[in-house]
C-alpha cells in the first residue's frame, strides 16, 4: 500500500480523541484516527450511546452518543482523516525524525507525533460461559445497548448484579414488555439508589428477579426464544427475545504495550506539562495515561488535549513561534473554524 504522511496520528477517537483534533487543528495540525470500532465515540459510544452524562461543561446533561455528534460537528472544519475497523500493529521511528505507523490492514501512515487516546486499550465485553452463545450475538444476544427502541415490546432479560446491568434494568423496563434481572446473588454492586428503584420496581411486579446464572439459550438461526437458568432450586426456563449479559470488558493494551513505553499497572506514566510518554514525541492522554493526582474524566482529558497541542505544535514545526490565542477573540482562528 502507498504510504500516507499527515502531521499526527492518533490511536483513539474516543470524545478526548476527537478533542485533540480540534486543538491540533487549531494550530494547522492534520490528523489521522485509527480506533478499532467502526465508528467515533470510543466507549461512549459503543457502551452507552442513549445513557446520560452529567459532568460535561456547559452539558446538564447529554448522552454518549449526543456528545460524540457535537465533537464530530466541532472538528468538521480541519477534516480528519478515520481509520475504522483498524488496530495499530506496528510502531517504527524514522531515522530523520518522526514515525511509520502500520495497522493490522497494512496501511502505513508517516507522522511527526503520536498521541495516544485509546481509552483503556481496546476492550471487548466478557462472554459468558454459555454453549452455542456466539451463534445469536448481534441478532438476540447483545452486550451494549446503542438503541433503547431495539428493546421496545420484547421481552428482556437481563444478566449482572453491576451498574450496567441495574442502569439499564431502570431505563428498559419502561418501553420492554416484560423484564427480568437474572444474578447469581441477591446482592449487587451497583450504585444503590439504582438497586433501591429495581427493588421498587420488582415489589411492585413490574420487574422480575432470578437467582442463577445462565446455563442455556433456546431457540435457533440466531433468534432465542428463552434462556435455561441454573439457580439453587433447580434449572428454569425464562421467556426471552433479547438477552443482556453484562459480565464486565476485558481491556488491553494490545501491541501499544510493545513500544517501549514505561508502564504503571497498565497505563502510561506522562509528565503534566506536555503529557508526553518516556518516548519523545509519542504522547498519552485520557483514561490510557496515569500521572500523581489522576482523574479518570473525559474532561480531565480535554485539558490533557490542549497542553499536549502545545508541545505537538513544537515538534512539527520547530521553527514556528507557537503563538497562545483565544478563539473569542482571534480572527485567524475564527477563519479556521468558519465563523469569521
Amino acid at each position: 500500500m502507498e504510504r500516507t504522511k499527515t502531521d499526527v496520528v492518533i490511536v483513539g477517537a474516543g470524545p478526548v480523541g476527537l478533542f485533540a483534533v480540534f486543538e491540533l487543528g487549531l494550530y494547522d495540525l492534520k490528523c489521522h484516527l485509527i480506533d478499532i470500532l467502526d465508528r467515533p465515540g470510543g466507549q461512549c459510544a459503543e457502551l452507552y450511546p442513549e445513557k446520560p452524562i452529567y459532568d460535561i461543561p456547559a452539558w446538564p446533561v447529554i448522552t454518549g452518543q449526543g456528545l460524540t455528534d457535537r465533537l464530530m460537528e466541532q472538528i468538521e472544519p480541519f477534516s480528519p482523516t478515520f481509520h475504522f475497523n483498524r488496530m495499530v500493529q506496528k510502531l517504527d521511528r524514522l531515522h530523520e525524525g518522526g514515525f511509520v505507523v502500520t495497522t493490522d490492514e497494512g496501511e502505513e501512515i508517516e507522522c511527526k507525533v503520536v498521541v495516544i487516546a485509546a481509552g483503556g486499550g481496546s476492550f471487548q465485553p466478557k462472554r459468558p460461559p454459555v454453549p452455542g452463545i456466539e451463534a445469536f450475538e448481534n441478532k438476540s444476544v447483545f452486550y451494549s445497548v446503542r438503541r433503547m427502541d431495539d428493546f421496545r415490546d420484547r421481552d428482556v432479560v437481563i444478566v449482572g448484579g453491576g451498574d450496567s446491568a441495574l442502569d439499564w434494568t431502570l431505563n428498559l423496563q419502561p418501553i420492554a414488555k416484560s423484564l427480568t434481572l437474572v444474578h447469581r446473588r441477591d446482592q449487587f454492586r451497583a450504585a444503590p439508589d439504582s438497586v433501591s428503584k429495581m427493588m421498587a420496581l420488582r415489589e411492585a411486579g413490574k420487574v422480575g428477579f432470578t437467582m442463577g446464572q445462565v446455563s442455556g439459550i433456546v431457540g435457533r438461526d440466531g433468534q432465542m426464544e428463552g434462556v435455561l437458568i441454573k439457580g439453587n432450586d433447580g434449572d428454569v426456563e425464562l421467556k426471552a427475545d433479547r438477552l443482556l449479559p453484562f459480565f464486565g470488558l476485558t481491556m488491553k493494551l494490545g501491541p501499544i504495550a510493545d513500544w517501549g513505553l514505561n508502564l504503571h499497572e497498565n497505563l502510561i506514566p506522562v509528565d503534566t506539562a506536555k503529557f508526553e510518554t518516556s518516548e519523545p514525541g509519542i504522547f498519552a492522554i485520557g483514561d490510557i495515561n496515569w500521572y500523581p493526582g489522576k482523574l479518570k474524566l473525559i474532561l480531565s482529558g480535554f485539558h490533557e488535549a490542549a497542553l499536549m497541542t502545545q508541545a505537538a505544535k513544537k515538534i512539527v514545526h520547530p521553527d514556528d513561534r507557537v503563538v497562545f490565542q483565544y478563539t473569542t477573540s482571534s480572527t485567524n482562528l475564527q477563519k479556521k473554524l468558519g465563523v469569521a
